[in-house]
Formats: C-alpha cells, structure tokens, sequence
C-alpha cells in the first residue's frame, strides 16, 4: 500500500520531479562513486528517476542498466537518455554478481525498514565481488508518509546500527550534504558508500 502511493505520487509528477533534479550539479557525489569502480564497469541505477545519473555513466563510459517503479518517470528518463529504461520494482532484482556498482540515489529511502533489509540483501547478491553501492536518505529519525510518499530517514548512528544486521556488506564512506536542488538547501542527507565484502 504505502509503494502503491509512492508510485502513484511519481506517476503523478513525474513532469515536475523531472524538471527540479534532472539539471542540478551531483557531479562530485558522482564522480566519488566513479572513482571506485574499473573503468567501463557495469552499473545498475536502481531507481533511476530522470535518468540525470543513468546519462552521466553512460557519457563517462559505464555499461548502465537504468530502472525506476515509476512508468512515467520511465517513459522521461528514456527521452532524457535516448536509452532503454525498464519498470522494475525494488524487491524484483533477481541478478547476481551481475554488476560492479549499484547507484540507489534518493530512491531505497522510500522503502519500510522490513522491506529495505531485503531490497538491500538483493542488492548485495547483485554485486560482484568487491562490488560498490551508493545510496542516499534524508538525514534523520523519522519513518513515514510526507507529501505523498514513504520515506524511511538515516542519521549516522542509527545507519551504522542498521547495517550491523546485514551481513555481506560495510561502510566505506559515510557523509552529510544539503540538497542541491534550488532553495532546498536547509534540507539535509545522509550520503554512504557501501563495499560488498566477502561472506567466508
């Protein structure tokens, strides 16, 4: 129920959404992401929204499978991009050590802490080896519906404590931004870089 509204939201406006991320500078979150993985290397944007990131990788030389619930944030992101851009619900990731980095930028954030634990269980089954992941959540200790949509909010403390529970994965940088979008920038995130590490 709670994705049901989430995605009707994004459906809703995807227009708009669109048009206040797809132009904002991440270049330096970005890039950080970049510089941890082999040149060419695959990547999954997972939730990919605009297709702002997905265009980025692909331009960088990055194999880029682009996915987002949303049909209508599909249907802008394949016109950003000129790209295929597939609907795929977050606990619908069935590949395995398919894919160097998984880039989940503002979009795990609106799962339920239940579902995310398994979202991030598949996740890490779809790394490879040493495998890269970056998320992203608005920082704080709230979990809820706001202004149409679930989220699910981290601080740094109650992060690290979540991820003690899952195994097969760590921290490898773990940091605040405010957001980039215009006058928005009060609002605070939680940005990490997690490792797949091994499970022997």
């Amino acid at each position: 129920m709670l994705q049901n509204e989430t995605l009707k939201y994004y459906d809703q406006n995807a227009e708009s959404f669109a048009a206040g991320t797809v132009g904002v500078p991440f270049t330096d979150i970005q890039d950080r992401f970049l510089a941890l993985l082999a040149p060419g290397g695959k990547i999954l944007d997972f939730g990919c929204g605009s297709g702002r990131d997905t265009k980025y990788f692909h331009e960088k030389g990055f194999a880029v499978d682009a996915v987002d619930g949303s049909e209508e944030m599909c249907r802008y992101a394949r016109e950003y991009t000129g790209m295929p851009v597939r609907k795929m619900l977050f606990a619908e990731l069935s590949a395995a050590e398919e894919y160097d980095g998984i880039w989940a930028c503002s979009s795990i954030l609106h799962l339920p802490p239940d579902e995310l634990t398994d979202v991030f269980k598949k996740m890490i089954r779809a790394l490879k080896t040493d495998g890269i992941l970056y998320t992203s959540f608005k920082y704080g200790d709230r979990a809820g519906m706001r202004n149409g949509r679930y989220f699910t909010d981290f601080t740094e403390e109650s992060f690290e404590k979540y991820i003690r529970g899952i195994e097969g994965i760590c921290i490898r940088m773990l940091w605040v931004t405010g957001d980039v979008r215009p006058n928005r920038g009060n609002e605070r995130w939680l940005n990490m870089i997690l490792q797949k590490t091994d499970l022997r």
